[in-house]
């Protein structure tokens, strides 16, 4: 990919120096990589920085569960028990759920990512396995990812899931182009995103009906928005990652401003592209309508923040990785 700077054809090279000043103003450590899918240009301020990945890490989760689907392993219908071990109660309903309960790939999927729930994160980690999540994001190039835990409110967790900007928006572009995995898999992958409960930060300020396919985070001092921008059927990649934040509200008004800039850049560089005959593939990659996102700007910081633990009492370091149970 091309990184984009200030000598970058018409906007982006605006858009570059607004993220770079942001980026100076920032209030903690960040990464911002933004990638136009109709060009392959992009624009990034330490888009390599690895850093805590927080729910974001469930978008490596789900690439490895329809990467098993599509060789066969398992299917949509596919049920798996929750047991005890799994349950997780910083976020989600499932925590609350009766153990022994059944409850489908298909639903797994969809809790995991929509509603951000942690014990179906869980329940979907042990039926494929954490080391065969880590090789898959290898084999696809992304080296800064990482996932070293199960999803735990308490312990270490800043350490455990690990990943940068410029590795989440490889995901959200080949995901977009339906190259990961498969065209089945990347259309199934971006419907479920599109359908985020969580839009406190990149959809925010973009206009009402905008469809986005993304996935939030929120883990103690950090913030993180990732995923795929539909401006007017020309899709452009965002990853938003914010950490050692003064408050999580200034974070807030970061990611959002990062991402109101982004979008009125792109869509004068689509004009400018026009009038300046710049050479683009056509793209034609929307999702279904249907699927746009949800304007709630609800927050997901329970699922990481335990309420009896500061940030500041996390242990320093993660601890080793635990083996993983078979799946049932």
């Amino acid at each position: 990919m091309t990184r984009a700077d200030a000598s970058a054809p018409g906007p982006l090279g605006v858009l570059q120096t607004e993220l770079s000043t942001m980026s100076m103003h920032a209030p903690g450590n960040v990464g911002i990589m933004v990638e136009d899918l109709a060009t392959g240009l992009s624009t990034s301020v330490n888009a390599n920085a690895q850093m805590p990945a927080a729910s974001t890490i469930k978008i490596p989760v789900m690439v490895e569960v329809f990467k098993r689907l599509a060789h066969g392993d398992f299917d949509l219908n596919r049920k798996v028990t929750l047991q005890q071990s799994d349950r997780d109660w910083g976020w989600g309903d499932l925590a609350d759920a009766r153990r022994g309960s059944r409850y489908t790939v298909s639903k797994l999927l969809t809790l995991m990512i929509t509603e951000s729930d942690n014990t179906a994160t869980n329940m979907l980690i042990r039926l494929v396995g954490r080391r065969a999540i880590n090789h898959e994001m290898t084999d696809l190039g992304l080296t800064q990812t990482s996932l070293h835990d199960y999803i735990r409110s308490e312990g270490p967790i800043h350490y455990a899931l690990r990943s940068s900007a410029n590795d989440m928006v490889k995901l959200m572009t080949a995901m977009a182009r339906f190259q990961l995995i498969d065209e089945w898999s990347s259309r199934e992958m971006i419907s479920i995103m599109t359908g985020q409960h969580h839009n406190g930060l990149i959809p925010q300020p973009l206009p009402r009906g905008t469809t986005i396919a993304h996935k939030t985070g929120e883990l103690h001092d950090t913030l993180n928005d990732v995923g795929v921008v539909y401006l007017n059927h020309e899709p452009y990649a965002i990853a938003v990652m914010a950490t050692n934040l003064s408050t999580l509200d200034a974070g807030y008004h970061f990611i959002q401003g990062v991402s109101r800039i982004a979008y009125s850049e792109l869509a004068r560089f689509g004009l400018w592209r026009q009038t300046n005959d710049y050479a683009a593939t056509p793209f034609d990659a929307a999702p279904p309508a249907s699927a746009a996102a949800s304007t709630s700007p609800e927050r997901d910081l329970q699922m990481w923040t335990p309420p009896d633990l500061p940030a500041s009492a996390l242990p320093v370091s993660a601890p080793p990785p635990a083996e993983d149970q078979p799946a049932t």
